[in-house]
């Protein structure tokens, strides 16, 4: 367990300091800040290290093993009609508590937050029994997103619906696939998979993450139409300034209860919940138990960590990089800067952790954590790029978003199925706590500086995170499709079963065996 943590602590080190050396250059260089300020980030980057290793080595042996098991136990029970309440109940239950959630409600204008953690619970709920009951029936996942995206996007253009709402519901769509919900879901996924054992249990054991990010955008859009009211606009209170180190030191202090109590509330429906489950019918023995509460407690450890040092040590220091930049004459800079935080930021999100290893696990290698990690990099980048600019000039964000999701549900017709499941989770998985708590604050510090509405065109930063990797991911699909082209027709009786994400060969499964052709 000592070697596993130290491993881990290092994985998140190597995650974190490009982050922090980003916006270290900044303060001592374009931005120079006050040393209660700096000592704020210093201790916040501390407790991002630290509290993402401890999350994930606990994720690896609790949530992800929970999830795993309610989802074998799910399949092998074969009806249909208690699976689809059991999946909504979990979907609601897990995303409740969702730590970042509460994040953005707390921040948007629109509607009282807990109207809207509940509304967006809902819409998780129903979508993950949604996913389930696809994956029985088998129907590829290509065809539900431009179903259902189409219909997000025609009751987005609505004049039942007032612009405010608009980018904060894109928005929650992308937040609520965040460091309790993910891992919780996709081992679900995985359970399914290790059950089923056929030619697309790889595929489908995806895109469960991304079934559950549109739910939330159609109900939030519904309280839009419930709620019509005219443009929203919401002035930001400047970010805090501290006389001392002590009295900064103390904002630590009293910001850990609330985070204790923040993530207790989010995690305990999930234990209860599997506690029940396991009384009724998995009935793990012992050992397994004690190994994930052990899990569990590295869980919830990490996770407060990692909430106080994002939220109080991050949080502050985003919103002021974001006024000072956008306020200078030299406001552009932030286009640029942006992207360089947002190319090293999504590397720092403790879902993407889970992502990228499971991926590579389930594909055997076929797509590699570091080929999908930097596509997520690259595609995050230029979402926040097109952020700022969005902050700077007011341009609504259905300029971006249509078009943006229409390339995505196009190439989903034509690359390999997996490649798409992959893609529309990596774009919920990517919009994590750490888009929440800095990106979100710098987009606001920059609109409040040049005078915008913060509800039309600071909102929206997360919804960008979580479009972009959908291109960047199936492109790395397109590109092994058409790298594997020449290679020769399958024999009669073979099939191909996924392409190589080293972008050198074709895979295919003769008579159970894989070999290349």
């Amino acid at each position: 367990m000592k070697k596993n943590l130290i491993e881990k602590i290092k994985e998140s080190l190597a995650s974190v300091l490009p982050v922090a050396a980003v916006v270290f250059l900044l303060m001592i260089s374009i931005v120079p800040i006050s040393g209660e300020l700096f000592f704020m980030f210093f201790v916040g980057t501390v407790l991002l290290v630290v509290g993402i290793g401890l999350f994930t080595l606990g994720a690896d042996t609790s949530m992800i093993i929970i999830g795993e098991q309610i989802g074998a136990k799910l399949v092998k029970m074969r009806k249909i009609w208690l699976i689809l309440p059991v999946c909504f109940l979990i979907g609601a239950l897990v995303t409740v508590a969702e730590p970042d959630l509460k994040v953005l409600a707390d921040q948007t204008p629109i509607v009282d937050s807990t109207v809207m953690i509940w509304a967006v619970g809902i819409g998780v709920g129903l979508f993950l029994a949604l996913a389930f009951l696809r994956i029985f029936l088998q129907i590829r996942i290509s065809m539900l997103f431009i179903i259902f995206y189409a219909l997000v996007f025609g009751f987005a253009c609505s004049p039942l619906i007032s612009s405010g709402f608009i980018p904060t519901s894109f928005d929650s769509g992308g937040v609520t696939t965040g460091p309790i919900t993910v891992p919780f879901i996709m081992a679900l996924g995985l359970g399914l998979s290790s059950i089923r054992g056929d030619k697309t249990s790889a595929e489908d054991s995806f895109g469960l993450v991304a079934m559950c990010s549109i739910g939330p955008i159609l109900t939030v859009l519904i309280l839009g139409a419930m709620n019509n009211t005219d443009t929203i606009e919401q002035t930001l209170t400047p970010a805090g300034s501290y006389e001392s180190v002590s009295e900064a030191f103390a904002q630590f202090l009293k910001a850990f209860p609330h985070y204790m109590e923040e993530v207790a509330s989010a995690l305990l429906p999930v234990v209860a919940f599997f506690l029940v489950f396991n009384l009724i019918s998995l009935k793990l023995d012992k050992k397994t138990l004690i190994k994930i509460f052990v899990g569990l407690a590295f869980t919830y450890i990490g996770l407060v960590l990692f909430l106080t040092g994002a939220n109080v040590g991050f949080m502050p220091i985003g919103q002021y990089l974001g006024e000072s930049l956008a306020g200078s004459k030299f406001s552009w800079l932030i286009i640029p800067i942006g992207m360089l935080i947002g190319y090293f930021i999504v590397s720092a999100e403790p879902a993407v952790h889970v992502l990228k290893q499971q991926v590579e696990t389930i594909t055997e290698g076929r797509i590699s954590a570091r080929a999908l990690g930097t596509s997520l990099a690259l595609g995050v980048a230029a979402s926040v790029g097109i952020a700022m600019l969005r902050c700077l000039t007011g341009i609504s964000i259905l300029w971006f978003i249509i078009p943006g999701y229409a390339l995505a549900l196009i190439i989903s017709c034509i690359v390999p199925p997996i490649f798409t499941s992959v893609a529309f989770d990596a774009g919920g998985v990517a919009s994590g706590p750490l888009t929440a708590t800095f990106l979100l604050p710098l987009a606001m510090g920059a609109c409040s500086a040049v005078g915008g509405n913060i509800a039309e065109d600071a909102f929206g930063i997360v919804a960008m995170v979580a479009m972009t990797p959908l291109l960047t991911i199936q492109i790395l699909g397109l590109i092994s499709k058409f790298k594997a082209a020449p290679a020769t027709k399958a024999p009669a009786g073979v099939f191909p079963i996924v392409l190589d994400a080293q972008c050198d060969k074709a895979v295919w499964l003769d008579n159970g065996k894989d070999g290349a052709l």
